[in-house]
């Protein structure tokens, strides 16, 4: 048997006075027909069915030695799973069962590229609830811009437009991978315009808003750990994705700053958030009641933390017995913010406080911390927050001894305004 390389498949010739000479490769079935004129065909023999068989690949050079092997492998492996390489009913019928379906799409996409962003999680709740039970066996390359239309259609219906932006944007996302992996050649969102008119959000709480949500949330039907990361994003004004994430490793309560990783921050930025005497009150019932977790906020279920979900889920259905109407966690965030500003503070200093990203090219040079800014804003904003809520000025933090840094003393519990002493 001739070895299959290009220098043998170039020597080869024809014998002279015949018409065609076979020569057979050191591949399992492979082999090229040489015809007097100089015609070199790829040729392979196998047997299917008790029965042998001869198909012919093409010629040569047009297919060369790399190609050949790759056609060939195919066809070994196609034998392997009882299909006929040369029955082109066959070989189409077996791609149409193995082209990835929309399940198989997801997965990869969860794997590879959603779990290395902040968005995954939710990334896929959204494929398991909106799309996986109506497209999961759909081969991905078969769904159509009609399909696209019909599932956001679907998701309207219910009520929940703006859910149905946000499920057009993933799976806009998802197909893109797909064309970049090369398990599709299309996506089929191309052109689908947003089913949803998408309003950006301006509620803020009025003062007696405020109040009422700060003393009625603790009669509440929720956890305390939840009533607590609530009032932290209206004290912080931090996100809350940030706020229930948070561990307790971030915080050095000698300094009283806590630092949000840059792998934590929605704008991928660290940032120092300042806590004052009424943070460190709400942190100190969340160590008390989180136990050994290095989490503020610990889930029932293994050792992560709460959910973004479970937070607003349960401000939500609880709106109504607090005593105030369509707030969402961010809007407290909001709140917060606006009354920072409504107080004096510079607009530059609410946006460090926000850890928003600032583009410009004066940026690029301001390297100032603004921590001692956030200070004073933060603080300020505390107790304005006591003086809506008509309870008594703020007692100053006291750290205790370094080796129970978390153990902090009150002399006021502010939601009850009674006395109060964590140890």
């Amino acid at each position: 048997m001739a070895r299959l390389n290009d220098t043998t498949v170039k020597s080869l010739r024809a014998n002279p006075g015949q018409d065609r000479k076979d020569v057979w490769f050191d591949e399992k079935g492979l082999g090229m027909r040489v015809s007097k004129t100089g015609r070199k065909s790829w040729v392979f023999v196998y047997h299917f069915s008790g029965r042998a068989r001869r198909i012919t690949f093409g010629t040569y050079p047009t297919i060369g030695v790399a190609e050949i092997r790759s056609l060939h492998a195919t066809a070994l492996q196609n034998l392997e799973r009882n299909i006929d390489p040369g029955d082109p009913i066959q070989l189409q019928r077996a791609e149409i069962r193995s082209a990835p379906t929309i399940d198989d799409l997801a997965k990869e996409y969860l794997l590879r590229h959603a779990a290395r962003k902040k968005s995954g999680k939710e990334d896929e709740r959204m494929l398991n609830h909106d799309v996986l039970p109506f497209w999961r066996t759909l081969k991905a390359a078969d769904i159509s811009r009609r399909d696209v239309n019909a599932l956001l259609d679907r998701i309207i219906e219910r009520g929940a437009p703006i859910a149905a932006n946000r499920v057009l944007a993933l799976i806009r996302k998802m197909f893109n991978f797909g064309i970049q992996r090369s398990i599709i050649t299309e996506n089929p969102c191309a052109n689908v315009v947003q089913p949803a008119l998408s309003i950006q959000r301006d509620r803020i709480l009025s003062l007696d808003e405020i109040r009422t949500f700060w003393l009625n949330i603790e009669g509440a039907a929720m956890s305390a750990p939840v009533i607590s990361a609530l009032k932290l994003e209206l004290v912080t004004a931090q996100r809350k994705g940030e706020i229930v994430s948070a561990e307790w490793s971030e915080v050095d309560f000698e300094t009283r700053i806590w630092t949000i990783p840059a792998s934590k921050a929605k704008n991928g930025i660290a940032h120092r958030v300042y806590l004052t005497d009424l943070a460190l009150e709400l942190l100190a019932k969340l160590k008390a009641l989180s136990g050994n977790s290095r989490y503020w906020l610990p889930s029932r279920i293994g050792d992560k933390p709460l959910t973004v979900r479970s937070i607003s889920h349960a401000l939500r259905i609880n709106l109504e017995s607090i005593g105030i109407s369509n707030v969402t966690p961010h809007d407290l965030r909001r709140t917060a913010a606006s009354m920072i500003s409504s107080m004096g503070t510079p607009r530059l200093v609410v946006s460090k406080i926000l850890n928003h990203v600032d583009s410009s090219v004066t940026a690029v040079y301001d390297r100032h911390g603004y921590d001692q800014e956030k200070k004073i804003a933060l603080t300020s904003w505390a107790n304005k927050l006591l003086e809506i809520c008509n309870l008594i000025p703020r007692v100053s933090y006291e750290p205790a001894r370094k080796e129970q840094k978390i153990a902090v003393k009150y002399s006021v519990n502010l939601a009850t305004n009674t006395p109060v002493q964590w140890a």
